[in-house]
């Protein structure tokens, strides 16, 4: 297993968790980067089996603006990095893949809710789950490489801690799943690793929602109550 991070400070705090497994630099955004990338790995194995892409950014250091307020300079960024930087990375190793490789990328269960917090975030994972039947339909003519997506629910990530009001949505959220607990960090991983294998091997340009039953349960009887009367 190979990791790669945005900066040398991430990477010491990887290289501790994950030694002696090697940790490469790559910012995205810069096209060079993500080439010498390339030019590293393939240095170092000739394969890879599968691709995780966990990246997504937005700018929330001004606050939070309505989303008609949101500048084309801070909107562009974060579809740059959340959705441009998975086309550009597969193509960059489109030579280094196994035939039946997998790449899987993280998303949102969904992008049809307008979480005021999450602001433009949400469109640009959208044009990420939309570029996976397209990148598949674009590897399949020279290969079975297969693109997928785990599109999780509220998470407890050190990403997530950076966007306003999230632990209020955070803890909603968790009331609404079925089972009254929230989505652990374990079962997105477990999924990924389960699009990453052989077991999914049939699916193809799909997206997986991992929320424990969240959308289904908007109605609960004590959260509408609650709502209704609160105490």
């Amino acid at each position: 297993v190979l990791y790669s991070v945005r900066s040398e400070e991430r990477k010491k705090t990887v290289e501790k968790l994950m030694a002696p497994a090697p940790v490469y630099v790559c910012d995205v955004e810069h096209e060079e980067e993500i080439k010498n990338l390339q030019k590293e790995v393939s240095g170092k194995i000739d394969t890879l089996h599968g691709l995780v892409h966990s990246v997504a950014f937005a700018n929330y250091a001004d606050g939070l603006k309505p989303f008609h307020e949101t500048s084309k300079k801070d909107f562009l960024q974060s579809v740059d990095i959340t959705c441009y930087s998975l086309i550009r990375l597969t193509d960059a190793f489109k030579d280094m893949f196994d035939p039946k490789a997998s790449v899987v990328t993280v998303s949102i269960s969904t992008t049809r809710m307008a979480a005021e917090n999450y602001g433009y975030m949400a469109p640009a994972k959208a044009a990420l789950d939309s570029s996976l039947c397209f990148l598949a339909k674009s590897f399949s003519a020279f290969s079975k490489v297969r693109f997928n997506s785990v599109n999780a629910g509220l998470l407890k990530t050190s990403a997530s801690a950076g966007i306003p009001g999230y632990i209020d949505s955070y803890l909603h959220a968790e009331e609404l799943t079925l089972r009254k607990e929230a989505l652990t960090t374990q079962e997105v991983a477990n999924c990924a690793t389960f699009l990453l294998s052989e077991c999914s091997s049939g699916i193809n340009a799909q997206g997986i929602v991992l929320d424990a039953g969240m959308s289904v349960n908007y109605f609960d009887k004590d959260i509408v109550r609650k709502s209704q009367r609160p105490e």
